[in-house]
């Protein structure tokens, strides 16, 4: 991965990453079935960055403003234990990371709705990164832009820029 010099300064320093769910860990879609069960599908291989980042040191939070019972199932077989779902505020759900032991600054928000731009430039957060498929004020502000969108591995691209800054890329 061929890295900005700038990207790279700011993502070497990356403490903790948060993810939206909904259009990040997912395609955005919401599918609701005719019992009225909701459907969301996940990416495998952003699973497995996802493990990666925290085995290098590098903690996992989930901010999203939907209530699911399937993004709870997925934090914990991925062993988040730093998730908050149904929020109405996201910064006010980050001090309440961060009260639980997530670190209160050098962290990466992804994010692909404008909900996230709280998150963007909340002074916890370093490093703004977004989906190719996100709202066009999110793309404005995102220091970095997966080249996978939401729901397709965008997770491994942010991986792999944290941990190539990071000199820990093991692959």
């Amino acid at each position: 991965m061929n890295i900005d010099p700038a990207l790279a300064d700011i993502a070497a320093n990356v403490r903790g990453v948060v993810f939206d769910v909904d259009g990040v860990l997912t395609d955005g879609r919401i599918i609701y079935t005719d019992d009225g069960r909701e459907l969301k599908q996940f990416h495998v291989q952003d699973g497995a960055s996802l493990k990666l980042l925290q085995q290098h040191d590098v903690a996992i939070g989930i901010i999203t403003g939907r209530r699911s019972p399937m993004v709870a199932r997925r934090a914990r077989e991925l062993g988040i234990r730093h998730v908050r779902q149904g929020v109405t505020s996201k910064p006010e759900a980050f001090a309440e990371l961060v009260a639980e032991g997530f670190p209160a600054d050098g962290n990466c928000m992804v994010g692909d709705d404008l909900p996230d731009l709280e998150l963007f430039e909340h002074p916890g957060f370093a490093l703004a990164a977004t989906v190719p498929n996100a709202h066009p004020a999110v793309l404005a502000r995102a220091h970095f832009v997966t080249s996978r969108s939401g729901g397709e591995g965008a997770a491994v691209d942010i991986a792999q820029l944290i941990l190539t800054a990071q000199n820990r890329w093991p692959y």
